[in-house]
């Protein structure tokens, strides 16, 4: 197996780096769990939401909670994981062409053609190899994008905490004993400069802070949110992760798609492989894919209808913050739905 990066590796990207405990149960079901050195990543017990006036509620999380990790340790480990396997790791290497036949996919790239059974486009968000194979979809009318960066400061809290307005959010993840990750995220039109600066303005709680805090990482962007494909498979190529669709980041599982995304197709491959890989073979991949996507749209639509609708969200998390109980069920409702939907 061969995997082409276009950056040097590891490749950093604009991401909460929140797992969420689907997520970690499908990292650990990988194999790549084990490969993450324990000072390089932070647990979390829960998620705290914290308003313009200062009220808040807390949800905690099942299991062992949620871990925090950089995007670039987390590639790293599943990197030494994939080598250990057996994977060949070309980095700095451009997909420029691709050809599909019955036959074999060719990949054009800077440093020669690539001769494939199948094709995986796990090329993210803008993925050019679903536009490729034509299998795009418009976009929704919700038009989201992010801008992230990490500071240097002892995280003060055992929760992911999310800062609300009406405008967006910014999510605050421990990744290590001595460092967090805020990643602001906003409405396209809401802000005329959105800038790191002027993004920590609207959360004062926050700014303050952060205020003797060094970043120590530069600043990444991601967005527009919100993509969708068609399907998930065509002949001699199959998409996963970000490629396959993505809604929004509110949810924080993303990862937790493109990790069962992954178990899913492993356990698909070997037939389809046996069947030339065609896009009638991919048709468990596709159910699979549906039942995880299915269950990451509710959640995630749901959080976003709330936080369009900053009356009800106010109300919502004031009653929240009073009874920990109702906090507490939601969220293990909206985590055994994501669960549930994970392969077997």
């Amino acid at each position: 197996m061969l995997v082409l990066e276009q950056r040097a590796f590891p490749p950093d990207k604009a991401c909460g780096e929140g797992l969420l405990p689907p997520a970690v149960q499908a990292l650990d079901r990988l194999g790549a769990l084990s490969y993450i050195p324990p000072a390089s990543c932070r647990r979390f017990r829960g998620v705290r939401f914290i308003q313009e006036d200062g009220s808040s509620a807390e949800a905690i999380l099942p299991r062992e909670g949620g871990l925090g990790i950089r995007r670039t340790v987390l590639v790293e480990a599943l990197g030494r994981r994939a080598c250990d396997l057996g994977v060949v790791l070309r980095h700095r290497c451009s997909v420029r062409g691709v050809e599909r036949s019955s036959a074999e996919a060719l990949l054009q790239t800077e440093n020669g053609v690539v001769s494939a059974r199948l094709i995986v486009g796990a090329d993210g968000l803008h993925s050019p190899l679903r536009r490729a194979a034509g299998l795009d979809r418009p976009p929704g009318s919700r038009r989201r994008y992010a801008l992230r960066r990490h500071y240097r400061i002892r995280p003060w809290s055992d929760f992911v905490e999310v800062y609300v307005d009406t405008k967006g959010e910014a999510v605050v993840t421990p990744v290590s004993e001595d460092s967090i990750n805020v990643n602001f995220v906003w409405q396209k039109d809401e802000l005329e400069t959105p800038t790191i600066e002027t993004l920590a303005r609207r959360f004062p709680r926050l700014q303050s802070r952060l205020a003797a805090a060094p970043p120590i990482s530069p600043v990444r962007g991601a967005g527009p949110m919100g993509c969708a494909s068609s399907r998930r498979s065509a002949n001699r190529l199959v998409l996963i992760g970000d490629a396959a669709g993505f809604v929004d980041s509110i949810s924080a599982d993303g990862l937790s798609i493109a990790f069962n995304s992954a178990l899913l197709l492993g356990r698909a491959l070997p037939q389809a492989l046996a069947r030339g890989a065609a896009e009638s073979s991919f048709r468990e991949y596709e159910r699979g894919e549906r039942r995880l996507f299915r269950s990451y749209w509710a959640v995630t639509n749901g959080l976003l209808w709330i936080a369009a609708h900053p009356r009800f969200r106010r109300s919502l998390i004031h009653v929240l913050g009073r009874h920990p109980s109702l906090s507490r069920t939601m969220m293990d409702g909206a985590m055994r739905l994501m669960l549930a939907a994970a392969p077997a």
